[in-house]
């Protein structure tokens, strides 16, 4: 397998594979698992709905809390590998824990640990991608990274699916129901990465070196006065992922308005995950050659009309062709954005890049939050707020943001 990037970048990928597969799995089980019965008690007199909105959500709101402490201390300390090792082994347990749990109270302290894993992971996984790649192939570097987590991700609510109804299963004389089964086989994926990523990746010699320098602090304005170039990626970062995680909240209110069933949102949500699949490394390559800001800009610029149209169109299939276009604007923005704040990184990529996965994880949480508040308004108004997010985006990579391909920035 040969897709031009270090074997190290295609080991974390197909570690990064595993893990995402087990993680998404959780979003389809949990709602199923908690409406099933099985866990009981009460949570702040909220209901089940509401209760599974937030165990969904906090996962989302811790990792993006602990992913630049994290990443700062991998900094520190010039190691990658621990941290990361460390939290695919308490995602293993977190997700065997599942299986354990009685309580709204317990589930929700399960996926919370859960968050904490993957703020371990997340920060210092992409330090480690960025240091395994040169200049010249770390936008393709990028690309095939993200494109294995977002197989990973789509692949696995599919699977979910089967596994839970597949079940129960008799296993040496006992019988596993079919949610266990699918919380013992996120465990597995999570202890698959542990085992590759032990084996087969090695911190750098210079990270090793450049540690205990003192973590880099956190910059919002640079020596000239205007906004940090990281600090701006991790801004755009955010808008993006808000704008793209708006869809999901609103499903019964697109439904309605589309007359369309299920079967036809669960197209159009996949439209978005397929566009990024098919074009994340090729695009990530694109700007090895040819630079990140033009990509980071029209991705952003592209943006605004395929979210915008989500609200206007009146046919299934014209929200399936927007979001498909929207997944296109999608990946022209991210994998770049992360190989140019790579560029910047100076043996800190642990805390350069958190910003902007930390700004994603945010994003990702914020979004539903704000289209079940704005759906009330109409439904032209979430994605109308979503498209003016994407055009103060690009105002900002327009006027904040320098070219680094063919620019020496160490």
């Amino acid at each position: 397998m040969n897709l031009g990037v270090d074997r190290r970048v295609l080991t974390l990928s197909l570690a990064q594979l595993a893990e995402s597969v087990g993680n998404s799995f959780l979003i389809i089980v949990l709602p199923l698992y908690i409406a099933s019965g099985t866990v009981e008690g009460g949570l702040l007199g909220m209901d089940e709905v509401m209760v599974t909105g937030v165990v969904l959500s906090l996962s989302g709101f811790v990792s993006s809390f602990f992913q630049r402490p994290f990443g700062v201390a991998s900094d520190s300390l010039g190691r990658r590998k621990i941290f990361v090792v460390s939290g695919l082994a308490l995602l293993a347990v977190a997700s065997f824990a599942y299986s354990l749990t009685e309580s709204y109270a317990s589930l929700l302290g399960v996926r919370a640990l859960q968050g904490v894993a993957a703020g371990m992971i997340i920060p210092s996984a992409i330090a480690l991608v960025n240091e395994f790649s040169a200049s010249g192939v770390r936008g393709g570097s990028m690309g095939v990274y993200n494109t294995f987590r977002l197989v990973g991700f789509g692949a696995g609510p599919v699977a979910a699916g089967a596994v839970v109804n597949a079940g129960p299963y008799a296993v040496l004389g006992r019988e596993i129901a079919g949610y266990d089964a699918a919380f013992y086989f996120a465990a597995a994926t999570a202890a698959t990465s542990l085992v590759l990523v032990s084996i087969f990746i090695h911190d750098p010699e210079e990270t090793i070196q450049t540690g205990h320098s003192g973590p880099s602090s956190f910059r919002v304005f640079d020596d000239d006065g205007g906004l940090d170039p990281v600090f701006t990626l991790g801004l755009v970062t955010l808008f993006m992922a808000i704008g793209i995680a708006l869809f999901a909240t609103i499903q019964v209110n697109i439904n309605e308005h589309l007359d369309q069933g299920s079967t036809w949102f669960g197209l159009q949500f996949s439209a978005f995950i397929v566009a990024q699949v098919l074009l994340q490394t090729p695009v990530g390559s694109a700007s090895d050659r040819w630079g990140r800001k033009p990509f980071v800009f029209w991705g952003l610029v592209f943006l605004v009309p395929t979210t915008f149209a989500q609200g206007l169109v009146t046919t299934s299939v014209g929200m399936f062709v927007a979001r498909l276009l929207q997944g296109v604007a999608g990946a022209m923005v991210f994998a770049p954005a992360l190989a140019l704040a790579g560029d910047l990184a100076r043996g800190d990529s642990g805390s350069k890049l958190s910003v902007l996965t930390t700004a994603f994880a945010l994003g990702v949480a914020i979004g539903p939050l704000s289209s079940g508040y704005l759906i009330s308004y109409g439904l032209v108004v979430p994605f109308a707020f979503g498209a003016v997010l994407a055009g103060i985006g690009a105002v900002l990579v327009w006027s904040e943001i320098e070219e680094t391909v063919g620019v020496e920035t160490s």
